[in-house]
């Protein structure tokens, strides 16, 4: 059995889903109420934070997903108490905190690159700290080179052994300059849960300033941290002497939000997103509305809905924030599919991004990859023979097929093109979209899609 079914069967089976296949029949608009829970991107790591507390920490709004059971596991191993609370709410005691073994942590990490957030907070709380080979959706080339370099700016030693990677700080650690090269949201991440026990001051430039650095800034922040975002993606972190626990309800998860928002659009459907908020999908909104969609921003979400007539091409470059995230252009494409004349995605952030395309083109789509920088500006995968442009020409009528899932959001992906196409379709490892979106097949059965899983 390949790895992709693999990694698919074990994410799916972790939250409670019976089958890795769906069979879809499609053309029905998709229309209903959901509710939003809090994004992966943060809470996975506000759960890492709490290692770096001295007292129990609360954390509310936590989605069911496998990502989630994943980062549960990786804490438990470390000894780590995880409890529910109240529905949707997890509280972590980190007083047993231990070093685990490595084969512990590899069986509980899967393919999840989380691990290498652990580093700066165990050589805190145990002086050493062990990471195995790390996994991750295959969307590029997504190295940890930038977090292994920023462990060793704050006095890390990094030994590279066969089995992963084995830290210790035999002086501490201590406040550093680092200099990121492109705003990477893991190493942005990594230096605040590094920096925040220092000793010392820290100066971060080049950080990522997505909605979740934001929100976990936050939670370091309620913990008893120093920290202050200047201009020009600069953060301070001034080196404290000791975290408490923290009670913090997660920052809704926009990623999901846009998902099903590209699936009312492209299925011409009429859904109400409860608990999405508009200062986190600006950029989404302003690009959802330019394609032809319509919303309606409430107290409670955002409505979001076809209007009818002819859907418009656009022309998407993405970008971090507070750019148009490379996340919402995969479920944003099924919907260009049916735009009258010619879409641009260029790819900025993740240099293979389109392998989810073949797919499409399988099911009628009229889409061409490019090795150049097309849509306005140059990139820094111009140069390096990445096919990341994508050209889009409709509208071109999808229709049923067998299609595998490649990665989170090229799955959620192919779930909309299925729901989308004339005739029936089988979409198969459909388990990886569980890492990121909880209660999936629910939600699709409250949107009155037509469809039944398949063991």
């Amino acid at each position: 059995m390949n790895t992709l079914v693999d990694d698919a069967k074990q994410h799916g089976s972790a939250v409670g889903l019976p089958a890795d296949r769906i069979t879809i029949n499609g053309g029905k608009p998709l229309r209903g109420r959901i509710e939003l829970k809090g994004a992966k991107n943060l809470v996975t790591k506000a759960m890492v934070a709490a290692i770096l507390g001295d007292t129990p920490s609360v954390l509310k709004d936590v989605p069911d997903i496998s990502d989630v059971r994943i980062v549960r596991g990786l804490l438990e191993v470390h000894g780590v108490t995880v409890t529910k609370g109240a529905p949707d709410e997890l509280v972590l005691d980190p007083s047993g905190v231990a070093q685990a073994h490595m084969a512990d942590i590899d069986a509980h990490a899967g393919s999840s690159r989380i691990p290498i957030l652990f580093c700066g907070p165990l050589l805190h709380r145990l002086g050493e700290a062990f990471i195995p080979d790390l996994g991750g959706c295959r969307i590029g080339d997504r190295p940890i080179d930038y977090h292994l370099e920023v462990l060793r700016n704050f006095g890390a030693v990094v030994e590279k052994l066969p089995s992963g990677i084995r830290m210790t700080a035999p002086n501490g650690l201590h406040g550093a300059k680092v200099s990121l090269p492109y705003p990477s949201v893991g190493a942005t991440e990594q230096v605040l849960l590094t920096a925040v026990l220092a000793d010392g001051i820290t100066e971060l430039s080049g950080a990522a300033i997505e909605p979740e650095i934001m929100d976990l800034v936050n939670i370091l922040q309620k913990m008893g941290a120093i920290i202050t975002v200047e201009t020009d993606r600069v953060i301070r972190i001034e080196g404290v002497d000791r975290l408490r626990g923290y009670t913090h309800r997660a920052l809704f998860d926009r990623n999901e939000a846009a998902s099903w928002a590209a699936a009312a659009l492209a299925t011409e459907g009429d859904i109400f997103i409860g608990g999405a908020r508009q200062a986190e999908m600006l950029t989404f909104l302003n690009i959802f509305r330019k394609v032809g969609g319509a919303f309606e921003i409430e107290e409670d979400g955002i409505r979001f809905y076809h209007p009818g007539g002819e859907l418009k091409p656009v022309i998407i470059e993405t970008d971090v924030h507070p750019g148009f995230m490379t996340d919402w252009q995969q479920p944003l494409v099924i919907a260009l599919t049916k735009a009258k004349g010619v879409s641009i995605v260029h790819e900025t952030v993740y240099e293979q991004r389109f392998g989810f395309v073949d797919a499409l083109v399988e099911m009628g789509a009229s889409i061409e990859v490019h090795k150049e920088c097309l849509g306005g500006r140059p990139c820094r995968f111009g140069q390096r023979n990445f096919q990341h442009s994508a050209v889009i020409s409709g509208p071109s009528p999808l229709v049923g097929a067998d299609i595998e899932v490649p990665d989170l959001r090229g799955g959620f992906s192919h779930l909309i093109a299925a729901l989308t196409a004339e005739g029936r379709s089988t979409v198969s490892n459909v388990g990886i979209i569980a890492r990121g979106y909880e209660n999936f097949i629910g939600k699709l059965e409250l949107l009155g899609a037509d469809f039944e899983l398949v063991a």
